[in-house]
Formats: structure tokens, C-alpha cells, sequence
């Protein structure tokens, strides 16, 4: 069996909440060692905040297959220990606002002057620079300042409000992790690292496309939900069926739309396919109306024998027992916890929960130990507190 694409890897994660435990997590499922480090005492206090729905916090599902080490970055001993990791480190993540790393003294040039291959990715909500650098913010906030959230919702509604952090997530997550890797790999060909700034109003706004395209023929973006994608075309959206569940339409393609009219027996609406404005409008009427004369169950069934991008919209319980979801092993169990599998499958690389979400503090001698720290210093750093 080949080792993990990632095995040798160091990563230092000093991140908190989302995003940046969720991309150290896709680097740990890729084999790297990742060392999560946090405040002593109860350590990352995403621990307890996340727990909404139950006993189960999101800690949990963002954090397995990562080691802790708690360290006191405000004393001295805890910054030379840190350093000490980190003259060694590849990675180095961190979430705090901009400047403060440097205050602690374990910002990019004091690390770079030590271990110039690191690659040294800092995860903000609007970057190192600019006006708003120094601003609080979440999600909704991001969304908010790039234009999508506008977007988002029915027309003449209020925005909506997604039950996805696509700015944490997919702005955060995986924006860092495509900047890590880039400086993994420049660092492992020239022996030089990166320093990756990543914005995640920037990686938010870097991908609404369809409003740009607006902005730029027409000089401002359409109404909510009437743009092409989002309520303009009637062959792309949602339909609710007789009993209030929903149907999801894509049948943006010519042949796909004829397949749609002809499984709802409504031949007389092909030449429809790209209709927009007051006749897509009308449009999508007839739609709502044909798909309103039956059950959630039996257009599902409709449409499974029927290959026309036309799929039911499921609630995430139904996700988890979805058929091809489960073939896809994306739901596994770590420590008793059900959660998502790896979004990638590589070969020669099966799912490996090596280690489940570690409790604060739990591998700070292993880390240490590791990183040359003798016995007597760590006992030396345990009672001063730093550890």
C-alpha cells in the first residue's frame, strides 16, 4: 500500500471554529500530521459552543485525525516552544485578525527568518489589507459585502439566508487549501515557502459569475431571482409537487427539456427550453401547475426512469440513506459520531480515522517529545502553565 499523498507533512493549526479546522482536517485525511494548537485550560472553545442540536458539536465532525497540543502563546516559554515546532513545520494555519500573530510574535518573517520552506496561510474574513482588515465578521457578512447574499432568494422576498457557510466553507476551506498546496508544492521544488493570504470575502466574490456577467452586459445585476440561474429560465429551479415537497429542474439542455415535457405530458411546451422574461414567467407557471398534480413520491418515481436532469430535493436525513450517496461511502463513523467522509477519492487511499477528535491538550508531550523537547522541559513547561 502507498503511503498518504500528504504522509511527512507538518501542519501547525492555530485556527478556531470555521474555517481553518475544516481544511487542516482534508490535509490530516491526506496524511499529514496535524498538530492543533490550543489556549491552555479548556483549549479551542468551539468545544462546547458548537453543540446546538444535542450533545454533538461541530467540534467533533471538523477535527478528527488532528493531535493537541495546548500552549500559553502570551508567556515567552509558550512562543520559544512554538517556534521551536515550527522552525520544522511545512504548514502553518492561522485565523486571528491581521496583526496579531506578529504582536505574539510568531508571524510569517519571525517564522520565515527560521524556516524559510513553510508555507504560512492566514484566513481572514476580508485579508491582510484594505479597509476593512481590521473588521469583525461571519459569514452572513461576506455574503453580504460581495454581492451574493443580494442574490440569494425569491423576487420581491427578502435575501435569503443560507443554511451553508458558503464563505467559511467554501471561500475559507477550500480557498486555503488550494493556496497551501500551491506553496506546499513551489516550496518542496524551490525550498522556498509561501505566505497565502486568503480573504474570504475575496473567494466569495471571486466565483459569482452569473451576477458579473449581469453587471457587465447590462451594467448592474438582475432582481433577486430573476436571473438566468436563480428564477429567469423556467428550465432551471425548483417546483413543489401536490403534498409541499419539492422537485429540482435542470434541464437546461435541449434534449433534457424535451425529456421534461414529454414525462410531465406536456409536449406543447418544447419549444420553451430557453424562454425568458414574460415568457418564461409563463413558462414556469405551467410548470408549477403540472407539477403540483402529483405527489413528492410519484414524480420521483417519474423521473427516475426518465434521464432529463430532473431529481427530488431531499432533507439531509434523506441524503444520509440516499442510494448513491451510501455507495459512495460518504457518510462514515468516528468515535461514535456519524460524519461526512473525505470529498475526494484518491486511489491507493482508503478513509483512515486514525485518530478521533483529540480532547485539549491530549498529545502535548507526544508533540513535544517529537520536536526534541526532553522530559525535563516539558515538565518545566507544565509547571509554568504553558502547557
Amino acid at each position: 500500500m502507498r503511503p498518504p499523498p500528504l504522509a511527512g507533512l507538518r501542519v501547525l493549526d492555530l485556527t478556531r471554529l470555521l474555517p481553518g479546522p475544516l481544511a487542516s482536517m482534508h490535509l490530516a485525511d491526506l496524511g499529514a500530521d496535524v498538530v492543533k494548537i490550543e489556549d491552555t485550560g479548556a483549549g479551542d472553545y468551539a468545544r462546547g459552543a458548537g453543540a446546538i442540536h444535542g450533545q454533538i458539536s461541530y467540534f467533533q465532525l471538523v477535527n478528527r485525525n488532528k493531535r493537541s497540543l495546548c500552549l500559553d502563546l502570551k508567556q515567552a516559554a509558550g512562543v520559544a516552544a512554538f517556534m521551536r515546532l515550527a522552525a520544522t513545520a511545512d504548514v502553518i494555519l492561522e485565523g486571528f485578525r491581521p496583526g496579531v500573530v506578529d504582536k505574539l510574535g510568531i508571524g510569517y518573517a519571525a517564522v520565515a527568518a527560521i524556516n524559510p520552506r513553510v508555507t504560512y496561510c492566514a484566513i481572514t474574513g476580508y485579508g491582510q489589507d484594505g479597509p476593512y482588515r481590521d473588521r469583525a465578521g461571519h459569514d452572513l457578512n461576506y455574503l453580504a459585502y460581495c454581492g451574493l447574499l443580494d442574490q440569494i432568494g425569491l423576487p420581491g422576498s427578502a435575501p435569503a439566508v443560507p443554511n451553508f457557510q458558503i464563505g467559511d466553507l467554501l471561500g475559507g476551506s477550500l480557498t486555503a487549501l488550494l493556496g497551501v498546496l500551491a506553496g506546499v508544492v513551489d516550496a518542496r521544488q524551490s525550498g522556498r515557502g509561501r505566505y497565502v493570504d486568503v480573504s474570504m470575502t475575496d473567494a466569495v466574490f471571486a466565483h459569482t459569475l452569473f451576477p458579473l456577467l449581469a453587471v457587465l452586459g447590462l451594467g448592474q445585476a438582475l432582481p433577486r431571482g430573476e436571473d438566468v440561474l436563480s428564477g429567469g429560465m423556467p428550465s432551471y429551479g425548483v417546483y413543489a409537487t401536490r403534498d409541499g415537497r419539492y422537485m429540482a429542474v435542470s434541464a437546461m439542455e435541449p434534449k433534457f427539456w424535451q425529456g421534461l415535457c414529454d414525462a410531465i405530458e406536456r409536449p406543447d411546451l418544447k419549444p420553451f427550453a430557453f424562454a425568458c422574461g414574460a415568457d418564461g414567467q409563463r413558462i414556469r407557471r405551467e410548470l408549477e401547475l403540472a407539477f403540483a398534480e402529483r405527489s413528492f413520491a410519484e414524480w420521483t418515481t417519474v423521473f427516475e426512469r426518465v434521464d432529463c436532469c430532473v431529481t427530488p430535493v431531499l432533507r439531509l436525513e434523506e441524503s444520509i440513506e440516499n442510494a448513491q450517496l451510501r455507495a459512495r461511502a460518504m457518510i462514515v463513523e468516528v468515535d461514535g459520531v456519524k460524519q461526512f467522509a473525505p470529498p475526494f477519492k484518491i486511489s491507493d487511499l482508503p478513509f483512515e480515522a486514525r485518530l478521533p477528535p483529540p480532547a485539549a491538550g491530549e498529545h502535548s508531550e507526544d508533540v513535544l517529545r517529537s520536536a526534541g523537547f526532553s522530559d525535563q522541559e516539558i515538565g518545566g513547561l507544565r509547571a509554568q502553565k504553558v502547557i
